[in-house]
């Protein structure tokens, strides 16, 4: 039989260890399998470490989604908006997130970690998840960002 349960890869630096811990929790509790590709500490690394792995997976089909935390969530955007394919979104609320789907079909969650809380987080995520990609005009546009 196989399996029909999303696996969401989720990474994050240092800055973004203790939340990350939180989220994955919330994914497990919401039916997803979760591949946790680090950090696993709070010791200091380099936030693109994080970001390729996850944003690669996106970005060759082994994941539809992923998770990427840090301190502002922009380094993490940064280096996951290189790869093809690939539409991360930083989110600091349930309604940037909402329009991140629906208006961009963000296919990675990038939190703020140092701006958050974990409810908060846990109401972006979760908006994040539910949030089907609105299509029709946005479609277009979706096409011409991939176009380059």
């Amino acid at each position: 039989m196989v399996s029909t349960v999303e696996r969401i890869p989720i990474g994050s630096d240092h800055a973004g260890f203790e939340l990350k811990a939180v989220l994955v929790e919330e994914l497990r509790s919401l039916g997803f399998e979760v591949e946790d590709v680090g950090t696993h500490s709070t010791a200091s690394t380099d936030y693109p470490d994080f970001a390729h792995p996850v944003a690669h997976e996106v970005e060759v089909g082994e994941a539809q989604r992923g998770v990427l935390l840090c301190g502002s969530g922009l380094g993490m955007s940064y280096a996951a908006n290189r790869h093809h394919g690939v539409r991360a979104a930083v989110a600091w609320s349930p309604e940037i997130a909402k329009l991140a789907r629906e208006h961009n079909d963000a296919n990675v969650l990038v939190l703020p970690a140092r701006f958050l809380d974990a409810e908060t987080a846990k109401a972006i995520l979760r908006t994040w998840l539910d949030t089907p990609f609105a299509g029709g005009r946005h479609q277009r546009r979706v096409t011409k960002i991939e176009a380059t």
